[in-house]
């Protein structure tokens, strides 16, 4: 089969030339059963999209930075490739219609689907007059969509009728532009074939105090569960005793997106709430703790919480709010650790209130459903994001909305600012209906057996700093101190601290020596450093000789914190551990960030 090209230039006559030469081209492919595949098309822009059609947005408002890479133009890329583009849809666009969703990920519903592409780009200076859009085609043929777009807020469309038949998925949109670190505010939205209809999203500020908002909020109160350890505190906090109140979780709990980090996170705000709502005087009798670290789960929480929250000690929490509703996903313990964690916090001598909080993602899910099953077993009070914020998110704001996805999230996981202020005020109602209430006359039972398990609730960390009474060491070739490690906001500073900074890291020009341990534990969790960078590799762990696992710290492709559960038993006893690099990345690193281990 003949394969035909043409090009498009930037002069008038020659456009108008070689369309005429493109149209006779496709009628002799027609007679020839010839099919054209253009790599790079420039569509006609309307001056005015059709206002009657309904769309939605993949982009609103986002800025992006024009970067140079590889000699060439400066530009940034939006990968709308996988969940991508669908998660937008949801984020983004506040598509709720699983009919649109699934038509977005394939070739055949996109274009049943997508008549054409709105793109709005602003840039508050008159140096940067366009910005060349491309849209990239995921099929053979390569097909890029090309369009050059003002940069006054003007809208331009791609139209996609005359192409579509062979524009398949959408691959990416890149911006690029003369200018290296020129910002923009772009909003991409997808006008859609008169058939398919969307609900029209309103912009408007979220409306605060209302009746409506106050509605909303009370939703989110799945349980006031057994109030005499929170009234308790509540009571103390009041006679302007001192009060910490504490948080751990993931990166919702972290602060992630929030700005600033620190103060506009939901743990801060709690906090303020809480001191406006029960401190005496100025509330300086009412204190701060945080320890949320991104991309964690219980598994990990349940070993840092004695060095986070207790800060080795020296810290006795009177409220711990245990967040990791859409973290634990990565939990292989499937709630075992989470359970652990409650009962650990239950089990001081202070006897702390416990309440769960249970955030949502932009698809609607979190693990409420399996978790709350711990709080149920405990009588714990309750906070659920998703109850609250989930069914009005599929409203029209004159049939009950409140807030939308796009002012709700500021990612596919995380909170804005906005989203973060809901989820303080959830946790308020919490503590002005227990302030309300009767005092339960009996205290929560933990005495009675674990609905889950409670394998891991006695756990210690160990790490290079204090393994020496707990485990006989050989570093082998582990010998270096690993500085590039994961970065955390913790407590109410803005500045990062080290994630388990007392760590091993195997030394790339020191051979393949074992790392060895022997220890007496009933079980063994490794706390390990993934990372995205090339420079690391694999190593194999064997447990009294056998091989446990090949662990790769590259598989998540971002330097964090993971924990892996090597053994678990129900009897205490000697175990000999080694770790050594694989055997074809001996001159790759390796991070042990440290252990958590059980008697």
């Amino acid at each position: 089969m003949r394969r035909t090209a043409f090009f498009v230039y930037q002069s008038g006559n020659l456009i108008f030339a070689i369309r005429s030469f493109k149209e006779k081209l496709e009628k002799m492919a027609d007679e020839k059963s010839v099919t054209l595949r253009p790599r790079n098309v420039k569509p006609e822009a309307s001056g005015e999209p059709d206002k009657t059609r309904s769309h939605f947005f993949i982009m609103f408002e986002e800025v992006i930075e024009m970067i140079t890479s590889n000699d060439e133009k400066p530009s940034q890329e939006i990968d709308l490739q996988g969940e991508n583009l669908v998660n937008r849809a949801r984020l983004t666009g506040c598509v709720t219609q699983e009919e649109i969703l699934n038509q977005l990920g394939n070739c055949k519903g996109l274009q049943k689907l997508v008549h054409s592409i709105g793109i709005v780009i602003k840039i508050d200076s008159e140096s940067y007059d366009h910005i060349n859009v491309m849209l990239h085609g995921k099929n053979a043929s390569g097909t890029v969509l090309s369009l050059s777009c003002p940069t006054d807020g003007t809208e331009k469309v791609f139209h996609l009728d005359d192409h579509g038949s062979q524009f398949n998925l959408f691959k990416k949109l890149k911006f690029e532009c003369k200018h290296p670190g020129a910002k923009a505010s772009v909003s991409v939205k997808l006008y859609l074939h008169e058939e398919y209809k969307v609900p029209v999203i309103s912009n408007e500020a979220v409306a605060f105090n209302t009746e409506e908002y106050k509605a909303m909020i009370k939703k989110s109160l799945l349980s006031k569960g057994n109030n005499k350890r929170l009234k308790e505190v509540i009571e103390k906090a009041e006679n302007g005793e001192d009060v910490t109140i504490a948080f751990i979780g993931g990166s919702i709990t972290q602060g992630a997106v929030a700005e600033p980090i620190h103060t506009n996170c939901y743990a801060y705000q709690t906090y303020k709430r809480f001191k406006q709502m029960f401190g005496k005087g100025e509330g300086e009798n009412i204190h701060f703790v945080k320890g949320g670290v991104g991309g964690t789960p219980s598994e990990l929480g349940v070993v840092r919480y004695h060095r986070d929250i207790l800060k080795e000690g020296t810290v006795e929490p009177d409220i711990v709010i245990v967040e990791f509703a859409v973290n634990d996903a990565d939990d292989e313990t499937e709630g075992v650790c989470y359970e652990s964690l409650c009962l650990q916090i239950l089990s001081a001598n202070n006897n702390p209130a416990v309440v769960l909080l249970f955030s949502v993602f932009v698809n609607d899910w979190n693990l409420q459903e399996r978790l709350s099953r711990v709080g149920k077993h405990y009588d714990l009070p309750m906070v659920s994001i998703k109850d609250a914020v989930v069914d009005q998110f599929r409203l029209t704001r004159d049939e009950g909305n409140i807030i939308s996805k796009r002012q709700f999230f500021a990612d596919i996981y995380h909170p804005t600012n906005d989203g973060h202020t809901i989820m303080a005020d959830c946790l308020a109602y919490l503590f002005s209906e227990t302030k309300k209430t009767q005092i339960n006359k009996d205290d929560i039972n933990i005495s009675v057996d674990p609905v889950i398990g409670d394998a891991f609730k006695n756990i210690r960390l160990l790490d290079r700093k204090n393994y020496l009474s707990m485990a006989m060491i050989d570093m082998g070739s582990f010998i270096e101190t690993d500085e590039d490690i994961q970065m955390v906001e913790m407590d109410d500073n803005l500045f990062s601290t080290p994630q388990f900074p007392n760590n091993w890291m195997h030394a790339t020009t020191s051979g393949n020596n074992s790392f060895t341990m022997k220890i007496n534990s009933k079980s063994l969790i490794l706390i390990y450093k993934d990372s995205g960078s090339d420079a690391f590799g694999k190593a194999d762990i064997f447990v009294d000789g056998q091989l446990m696992k090949c662990v790769d710290p590259r598989e998540i492709n971002w330097t964090h914190c993971h924990a892996v559960i090597l053994y678990q038993e129900e009897e205490c006893k000697e175990h000999f551990v080694e770790i050594k690099m694989a055997s074809d990345d001996v001159d790759k690193h390796f991070t042990i960030l440290g252990f958590g281990y059980t008697l």
